[in-house]
């Protein structure tokens, strides 16, 4: 069973599919730190993005994989845990642009769909339900109110210790949802057959077991 979960940035899409992965026992994969893990490596390595050639290149020095360390996901580029690097404001501000690129995105598809080789994938992103897996048995949509989604990822942001401003995250939000809407390589999208969960006023718990009880209804007509 392939369960995917996609939407715009800070709405939550990888809480609740690590929530759902570990109550049904499924296999989760972040396709956002996976981007996040690229844009890193061509940020350390001031890899030239406007190059096919250098790209192509620095694509085949990497490799990610996920490891559950204490219970969490957490993500690793060519066997250096990354997890926190990733989730900087310089990484934050890059990813986008990176995730764009349609060299980029064959890769991350062709790697994506290696995962699936599972019983049971959770899988978030961007272009999850309508490009990675078309076909796949549930599919969401998640949303949220973009001043909502700009104080959750600042007060995530600063829990963390990052030195950021609100001002800052909301910038970084529209300018990301711009990218990530508009690029023409796989934009995001809702797809026909996905289930739209906006969150703007639901607790982490009533979004968890909505989308689980969907989901049980659709093991049970399989």
């Amino acid at each position: 069973m392939v369960i995917a979960i996609d939407g715009y940035s800070s709405c939550g899409k990888s809480t609740l599919a690590k929530q759902l992965a570990k109550r049904l026992g499924f296999v989760f994969v972040d396709t956002g730190a996976m981007y996040r893990a690229v844009t890193l490596y061509f940020l350390v390595h001031k890899v030239n993005i406007t190059s096919i050639a250098d790209i192509q290149s620095a694509l085949d020095e990497i490799y990610i994989h996920f490891e559950n360390i204490n219970g969490e996901n957490t993500t690793f580029l060519n066997d250096e845990n990354v997890e926190a690097k990733i989730r900087s404001i310089d990484v934050s501000q890059f990813v986008s642009e990176v995730s764009a690129i349609s060299t980029v995105r064959t890769k991350m598809v062709d790697l994506q769909r290696k995962m699936a080789n599972q019983t049971g994938l959770v899988m978030d992103g961007r272009d999850i339900g309508t490009v990675v897996f078309p076909d796949a048995d549930v599919k969401f949509f998640i949303t949220a109110d973009p001043q909502i989604r700009a104080d959750r990822r600042y007060r995530e942001a600063t829990s963390k210790g990052q030195n950021v401003s609100l001002q800052e995250i909301m910038e970084n939000l529209k300018h990301r949802d711009h990218i990530d809407t508009q690029r023409a390589d796989s934009p995001l999208r809702q797809a026909d057959d996905a289930i739209l969960i906006d969150n703007s006023h639901l607790t982490i718990d009533q979004q968890f077991e909505w989308a689980l009880t969907i989901i049980q209804k659709n093991q049970r007509s399989l």
